[in-house]
């Protein structure tokens, strides 16, 4: 089985090659099937570029995509649509996930038969590190998410995530976001599709790595998650499934 990790990167040269370098070695050590890094780097204007283009020179265990414009959603389509991997696992280049739960995760997708598998948060065991008003909005957003999407998902946008990519491929043309709601449309179309979705507990910390600050901004995009939650709610119920 092959699985390849994708690694969206948007101006991460403070963390990027320690980073990366950590994930390929513990894939060395642990990952007993054919597995590949994809580094998508995504309008990035300092030297993330040049810092993935020296990782991947000479290893081929290291996939560079270089894209011109920004946005996590677009990298990660970017990343799916160029894999040929049965197994895809996408995750944030800070590692707030800790890498001892790649194996479970892949593990889970695979004994679970499902079509995604994902690291929750916000489930009885999962261990968080961040502020209260992140973890807030957070649960905050999950309910909101729940409510008017009609599902039971724990946890809608931790990026840290497994999946059976010839499935998931077949709903990329559905998924309209381009930027951090991806996650919350990739599993609406999935529980749309009647996929199977497994959760799992999750060690997760925000102030994992000092140098890098987040990029979400709780409250300013409160408001913008919202309003896409109404709009996927109507592109879901006037969607006919095809035949």
């Amino acid at each position: 089985m092959k699985i390849d990790i994708i690694l969206p990167i948007y101006n991460e040269e403070k963390i990027l090659a320690t980073n990366a370098q950590a994930l390929f070695d513990f894939c060395q050590k642990q990952l007993t099937h054919d597995w590949k890094i994809i580094l998508v780097i995504n309008g990035c204007g300092d030297s993330s570029l040049t810092i993935a283009e020296e990782l991947a020179n000479g290893q081929d265990k290291f996939k560079l995509i270089k894209l011109a414009e920004s946005g996590k959603g677009r990298a990660l389509k970017a990343g799916l649509q160029a894999s040929q991997a049965e197994v895809v696992v996408y995750m944030d280049i800070d590692l707030a996930v800790d890498l001892q739960a790649l194996c479970p995760l892949i593990n889970l997708l695979i004994q679970e038969n499902c079509e995604i598998a994902l690291g929750s948060r916000l489930l009885k065991d999962s261990q968080t590190e961040r502020s209260l008003l992140r973890e807030a909005s957070s649960r905050i957003y999950n309910h909101l998410a729940n409510f008017i999407l009609k599902n039971s998902i724990s946890d809608w946008q931790c990026g840290f995530k497994a999946l059976k990519l010839q499935s998931v491929k077949n709903l990329l043309p559905l998924i309209n976001d381009n930027e951090w709601f991806f996650d919350t449309e990739l599993l609406a179309w999935a529980g749309k599709a009647n996929f199977k979705i497994a959760e799992m507990p999750v060690a997760w910390s925000e102030n994992r790595y000092a140098v890098r600050q987040s990029k979400i901004r709780p409250i300013r995009d409160g408001w913008l998650f919202l309003r896409n939650l109404l709009k996927l709610k109507n592109h879901l119920k006037n969607h006919l499934p095809s035949n």
